[in-house]
């Protein structure tokens, strides 16, 4: 038991369930607002559309231009797309990329924010905004940047593609590995990290063997909340540095860097935490945590090494140079050489400690 705490409360509605979907209207009437501007990448523009055309009157119109690692530059478009559309919200309709687009209106306009997540990618629930300018990312939390409304509706993610679906949860799986060692941790985000761990435990390989099982999908959806939650109310360490270093400065996909980096930076803080870390380890196997979730990686087809990402070894001394530039909290003390260790393993694609 923790001696002592601080919890400032769950401050997002959640509206979770199947056609859940179908309540966007009444969630923007519960806000007060009577016209939003609907955001999605080019991929899911008919999805928006659609949701547009559901909406009727509220849709103020659709703005399908969002992009990985939201760039100022389309953020910049898409704010001169809401003024122009007289809305007074966004619904946010899609993955980190099109959350984060509404996240980053609502912090330079006020607006509110209906984030509809069609991933497991876990941003939804965060007061965290990560932005990409002249090959930088940077990250900023403030409580504007929190969504007001998250509707999580199940039937959106029974076709989410195989590939994405293990990605993005093993995303999520690092917002919670980081929740357990966390300064600002609770036994509330405790709790709710070590049900996602066995629900994605579970869940996940039960969704490789059939992609459109309404209940593992529920499952995962509901892990995935838990994880992003999770990331929402805790603060972030090595693992979330070294993924924007490379999402940022190398253009590297989101899910795919975390899933990538999880189990390395996990066994790295294993060694300084490993009772915070148990609660991993317990629910993978392998004897550790960092084992563990390379053997769950393995068993679902996650990728394991950056090179699957395009990082060359060369890439390497230029990511550690970065990733040690600021200071930042982490439970194991570390300098460049460890950080260029840990990236040699990840390129590697080595399990841990073999």
């Amino acid at each position: 038991m923790m001696e002592s705490f601080v919890f400032p409360g769950l401050t997002t509605r959640v509206v979770f369930g199947s056609g859940t979907l179908a309540q966007a209207g009444d969630e923007l009437e519960r806000l007060g607002q009577s016209r939003a501007l609907i955001l999605s990448t080019p991929h899911q523009e008919d999805e928006a559309q659609r949701l547009a055309e559901a909406l009727g009157k509220r849709a103020a119109g659709v703005f399908a231009g969002a992009a990985m690692h939201t760039p100022v530059e389309v953020t910049q478009k898409a704010i001169a797309a809401y003024e122009k559309s007289g809305a007074g919200a966004v619904v946010s309709l899609g993955g980190g990329s099109t959350t984060g687009l509404g996240k980053a209106i609502a912090l330079r306009t006020s607006a509110d924010q209906v984030a509809i997540p069609t991933t497991y990618a876990g941003s939804e629930m965060t007061d965290i905004l990560g932005e990409t300018s002249e090959g930088r990312k940077t990250t900023r939390r403030d409580p504007a940047i929190r969504p007001e409304t998250v509707i999580y509706d199940v039937d959106l993610t029974r076709t989410l593609p195989v590939g994405l679906t293990v990605t993005s949860a093993m995303n999520a799986i690092a917002h919670a590995m980081e929740a357990f060692y966390a300064p600002d941790r609770s036994p509330v985000i405790e709790l709710m990290c070590r049900d996602a761990m066995q629900a994605f435990k579970t869940g996940l390989p039960q969704l490789i063997a059939d992609p459109q099982s309404q209940q593992a999908r529920t499952r995962a959806l509901y892990a995935a909340w838990c994880c992003s939650t999770a990331l929402g109310y805790v603060s972030m360490a090595l693992h979330h540095k070294l993924a924007h270093v490379f999402g940022g400065s190398f253009d590297t996909p989101h899910a795919e860097t975390h899933a990538i980096l999880l189990p390395y930076t996990t066994a790295f803080n294993e060694v300084a935490v490993p009772e915070a870390l148990a609660p991993i380890a317990e629910a993978f196997g392998g004897g550790s945590a960092g084992g563990g979730l390379w053997d769950f990686a393995s068993e679902v087809g996650s990728p394991l090494s950056l090179q699957e990402v395009g990082i060359s070894e060369a890439d390497l001394d230029r990511a550690a140079d970065l990733a040690v530039e600021n200071r930042y909290s982490n439970p194991r003390p570390f300098d460049r050489a460890d950080i260029r260790a840990l990236l040699q393993q990840a390129w590697d694609g080595a399990r841990p400690g073999s």
